[in-house]
């Protein structure tokens, strides 16, 4: 996993508000954006975001990687 892509496709997710418009923005499929959101919390061992069929949010781990995230790119 390319820890830059995941961050910044991360950093798409929070900003668009859903992994459908992150996708759209990075030119991938929504599927491969759930992977690589995935691969990074695995690689995190933390949850960033609570996912549901109509809303993501951010857990309290997230909102600190988001900033920092941001900060890096």
């Amino acid at each position: 996993m390319d820890k830059l892509r995941a961050m910044a496709a991360f950093v798409q997710i929070v900003e668009k508000g859903s992994l459908t418009a992150a996708a759209d923005a990075l030119g991938t499929s929504p599927p491969s954006t759930v992977r690589t959101l995935a691969a990074l919390e695995r690689s995190l061992g933390v949850r960033l975001l609570n996912r549901t069929t109509r809303r993501i949010a951010l857990t309290e781990e997230g909102r600190a990687y988001y900033e920092r995230a941001r900060r890096i790119l």
